[in-house]
């Protein structure tokens, strides 16, 4: 069973991200394992690094992981088996060093919505798909029937 899991969230759109949880959730209860949710912070490029406050990357840093703290908070999962971290840099890259350093059994992402630009659009989760040396799980949101 899949005891170390990995669940990247895009901070912008969380409730993009809530059928990947649910589904991480459900299986570090029945295998009694242990979630890590991730977010990617971009890097600020040089061109705006002299419009933005000299602070600005350590007060995003600190946006994000007290947001991603209540997403933790929020999968009912008992403290010990939930721990977040924010990473910043190349968005699969970061997401795959960090399956790597954390050993992870699985990582479970949300796909994209179809005609919308989000975290996980285009070659973000092929990359990851593609090279994650553990299995990746991708759970494409829930198509209602017209």
């Amino acid at each position: 069973m899949y005891r170390r899991i990995l669940v990247p969230i895009d901070l912008a759109d969380v409730e993009l991200a809530k059928p990947a949880v649910a589904t991480a959730v459900m299986m570090a209860r029945e295998s009694d394992g242990a979630l890590r949710l991730v977010n990617v912070l971009a890097v600020t490029p040089a061109l705006l690094a002299e419009y933005v406050p000299p602070d600005f990357d350590a007060q995003q840093r600190a946006s994000a992981e007290e947001a991603i703290a209540i997403v933790a908070r929020e999968t009912g999962l008992e403290p010990g088996r939930v721990s977040t971290v924010v990473r910043q840099g190349n968005v699969d890259r970061e997401i795959l060093d960090e399956a790597k350093e954390m050993n992870a059994d699985l990582i479970v992402m949300s796909s994209h919505r179809t005609g919308v630009r989000t975290y996980f659009s285009g070659s973000n989760a092929g990359h990851v798909v593609r090279y994650a040396a553990c299995s990746v799980l991708v759970v494409r949101p829930q198509q209602h029937e017209e």
